[in-house]
């Protein structure tokens, strides 16, 4: 190799590469055992995984065997050609990037393998760093595919975390989760994350997966009760092109999304009766099967789950799979109310006035001895994420908002009682001032659309 070929050669490794190509799974197929081997020589010592394939039937068998984020395939084999095999393959559901190789070149070859999917077109003879640009174009495409689609998620949540991701509060309570969060990071089983909305599972979520030996992956968070219950598979496990209608191309799933990270499932409760047995299915065989298409395929993910609701009630009254709550359920965390965490109000609310100003770009608001105690007192059915939009509207109001009721601590007798009209009166105030928008309440209250549907039809009040 010349000296100036070298110098390319290390450019590309090191600039384009990173730690993705380090991470990936790749198939050569050729019928060329030079063509392998040389590929084989480049690649092997740079990536996780490097198979190879004599033929297309043989490399058939592999993909059946196990994922591989990027397949190279020679075009002139015998039996079937690189295009015809590649187009099966997409057929039965391979999603990933593809690039084919060949020594006969014309436009209509070329033509040709970009309209079975294709992602690049190397001629023969080729240098290393060409094969190691495609190679490189091939991941970053993977790779802005996955940031879109964790930001699609990120925007369809409701409400933020708190302090960059952290279990802000020195309460016994809150203690007590991140001393469980700690033990059970760094090993593979499930998670079920229960409490009231707004108590912050998403954000317990994101701490155990930095706190896991899969920090340096995605963290993809959905919310189930989001999707539309005819979109929830195609959203999950991905869809090949023309599976249904509205299906343009092939997309890949959630859990493809999220490879070798965590897949977070908020609202697990909320999940249609027939998903809840393909997720169970998934859960035992770790494969996915795209809408559409004939292959499984083998994912990598460790799952976490919340819910607000009693799944086993759920379970007793037949609206949640029996078998697949006790899939789920094996390691279980609750996230307490902020009404049992006293002490942390003053410390959130003060974190809240920090980072949303800042947001905002106005200036901050002093919360003096009758603020503080107006927070105390108040019961929060709507949690953390009630505390912030109350500071929220404080600051953009330029003072501290004290609409809140101030009941003071209910006897034990009364609690219950106490706390269902808090929540009623609170509630009914929030559509007030929203118009009666059920949408906007929920989103204010940092609660799901159903919640508030329930509530409305509890309450025989008329809503849009």
């Amino acid at each position: 190799m010349e000296p100036a070929e070298r110098l390319r050669e290390s450019a590309v490794t090191s600039s384009e590469f990173g730690s993705a190509l380090r991470q990936a799974s790749i198939l050569v197929v050729d019928d060329e055992p030079g063509i392998r081997n040389f590929l084989l020589r480049i690649l092997g010592p740079r990536s996780h995984l490097v198979d190879e394939a004599s033929d297309a039937q043989q490399a058939s068998r592999k993909m059946d065997e196990r994922h591989y984020d990027v397949v190279i395939v020679d075009n002139v084999m015998p039996g079937k050609t690189g295009i015809q095999w590649l187009a099966e393959q997409r057929a039965i559901g391979f999603y990933s990037d593809a690039i084919l190789i060949t020594a006969y070149a014309d436009l209509e070859t070329a033509i040709e393998a970009l309209r079975v999917g294709a992602s690049d077109f190397v001629l023969k003879p080729f240098r290393s760093n060409q094969i190691l640009n495609a190679v490189a174009r091939c991941l970053d495409r993977q790779s802005l595919r996955r940031e879109n689609s964790v930001l699609r998620q990120e925007l369809r949540a409701n409400g933020e975390g708190v302090g960059q991701h952290k279990l802000i509060g020195g309460s016994a309570a809150i203690s007590a989760v991140r001393e469980t969060i700690s033990r059970v990071a760094p090993l593979p089983s499930s998670v079920l994350l229960v409490g009231e909305s707004g108590t912050g599972k998403e954000v317990a979520a994101r701490v155990l997966h930095a706190m896991s030996n899969r920090a340096d992956k995605a963290f993809v968070p959905v919310n189930c009760a989001a999707i539309p219950p005819e979109m929830i598979e195609s959203e999950l496990f991905g869809h090949l092109k023309g599976s249904f209608t509205g299906a343009a191309a092939a997309r890949d799933g959630l859990f493809a999304h999220a490879s070798g990270g965590t897949l977070f499932l908020d609202e697990i409760g909320e999940l249609p009766a027939a998903m809840q047995s393909k997720l169970l299915r998934v859960l035992e065989d770790r494969r996915v099967r795209p809408v559409g298409a004939e292959r499984e395929i083998p994912v990598d993910v460790r799952l976490v789950f919340a819910t607000n609701r009693d799944l086993e009630q759920d379970v007793q009254a037949g609206r949640f799979r029996a078998d697949l709550y006790y899939r789920i359920n094996v390691m279980q965390v609750r996230l307490p109310p902020l009404r049992e965490r006293r002490e942390d109000i003053e410390e959130l609310a003060v974190l809240f006035v920090k980072t949303l100003s800042r947001q905002l770009g106005v200036p901050a608001i002093l919360l003096d001895t009758a603020a503080r105690e107006a927070l105390r007192r108040y019961r929060w059915p709507g949690n953390i994420r009630e505390l912030r939009n109350v500071i929220e509207r404080s600051l953009i109001l330029g003072r501290f908002a004290n609409d809140l009721p101030q009941l003071g601590e209910p006897s034990s007798d009364r609690e219950d009682g106490l706390l269902e009209d808090v929540e009623r009166r609170h509630i009914l105030a929030v559509l007030e001032q929203t118009g009666f928008d059920r949408a906007e309440t929920a989103r204010r209250l940092g609660v799901s659309r159903k919640t508030i549907d329930r509530k409305c039809a509890q309450w025989n009040v008329e809503a849009s």
